[in-house]
């Protein structure tokens, strides 16, 4: 393993190459990566390999989502100076791993994974009978493990994911190690803050449900998006006081406004003394002010993409780096290194 470039601690996290991002994800996780950069050495990857457990039947868009998901991250200030990006397929031996840990990985631990159950019952649209789609969190591991990260930035809803990706790193271990030390260590989750964001129907903004704000929409779709935003369904006309702690609206406020708005929005909205509309323009005013300066650095790189994937194949290339002398000490532990044996120690040698 190359040494590590200084001593902070290594974070590892990615996303699924699904096409341009939503607020949703940028409060969810991107906002927390670009303040992790200075804390932390950080792998960011583009999981396009992960994206096809759902979307094997046409890859036809995944090239064109990468990108997407790459210039959304340097929009928000992920920088290649201060961080490492990578796209997943581009260091195959994540390929190689995923492989290897399948063979020692319990069928039940997979199958008693929460999500596996929630996503065969909720995306009945798809065929979800793969193995691909079953050995995901296999495939996970291998991602986290190859870089032997400290954390995981996750919410707590992926905590069971870094679980199972310690359980497979201690059952590697226990194979495979031996008298030598540990080959992998085993990651802590690093719980990321978890701001209620919710979509513009009131449900958790997804781009399943149709109900998102995108970081690419332009002043005009915001403004329009947030005119149909769902309110407090108890304030029926504007005379009747409403509550900002149960309106999606008020909560956009405590994410995005300023303190004076925030005090704005909760004596009006109490007293009655400012209607929904009004409410809903100070909110797209705060999101407007963060969105816009996103969209001008994404425009750089829409202009001239290949600056984007040049950023993407140089982080991809100091993966691999890492990545080659992790399987190297792998296949040393499993005894199937690529070297050839001595011919004295062969079977049979005389």
């Amino acid at each position: 393993m190359p040494p590590r470039s200084n001593q902070r601690k290594r974070v590892l996290s990615g996303m699924r190459a699904t096409g341009k991002l939503h607020l949703g994800n940028f409060v969810g996780a991107l906002d927390n990566w670009v303040r992790m950069q200075d804390q932390y050495e950080c792998f960011f990857f583009i999981a396009d390999w992960h994206a096809l457990t759902t979307d094997y039947a046409d890859t036809s868009e995944v090239k064109a989502n990468s990108l997407d998901v790459l210039l959304d991250w340097l929009a928000a200030g992920l920088d290649p100076e201060r961080c490492t990006m990578f796209i997943q397929s581009h260091v195959p031996q994540h390929a190689e791993l995923h492989l290897l840990f399948s063979m020692i990985t319990p069928l039940g631990w997979l199958e008693r994974v929460p999500t596996y159950k929630e996503q065969r019952d909720n995306i009945t649209e798809k065929d979800l009978g793969t193995y691909g789609f079953l050995g995901y969190p296999v495939l996970q591991a291998a991602d986290i493990l190859m870089y032997k990260g400290d954390f995981v930035p996750v919410g707590e809803d992926q905590v069971p994911h870094v679980e199972l990706t310690r359980e497979i790193a201690r059952r590697f271990n226990m194979f495979y190690s031996g008298k030598r030390s540990y080959v992998f260590p085993e990651p802590q989750p690093l719980l990321t803050p978890a701001a209620k964001l919710p979509g513009t129907d009131g449900r958790k903004m997804s781009k399943s449900y149709n109900n998102t704000i995108m970081l690419t929409d332009p002043e005009p779709v915001v403004r329009q998006k947030l005119k149909t935003m769902v309110t407090d369904p108890a304030r029926v006309r504007r005379t009747d006081p409403g509550n900002p702690d149960v309106c999606p609206v008020g909560d956009l406020h405590k994410i995005f406004s300023d303190r004076p708005t925030i005090a704005k929005v909760d004596v009006g909205c109490r007293s009655a003394g400012i209607g929904c509309i009004e409410c809903k323009s100070w909110a797209a005013d705060a999101l407007v002010n963060v969105l816009n300066p996103m969209q001008e650095r994404r425009k750089k790189y829409e202009d001239n993409p290949r600056l984007a994937w040049d950023i993407l194949e140089a982080g991809s290339s100091r993966a691999r780096k890492i990545a080659s002398a992790t399987m190297d000490e792998v296949r040393d532990a499993m005894g199937m290194s690529l070297d050839y044996p001595p011919l004295g120690n062969a079977r049979g040698a005389k």
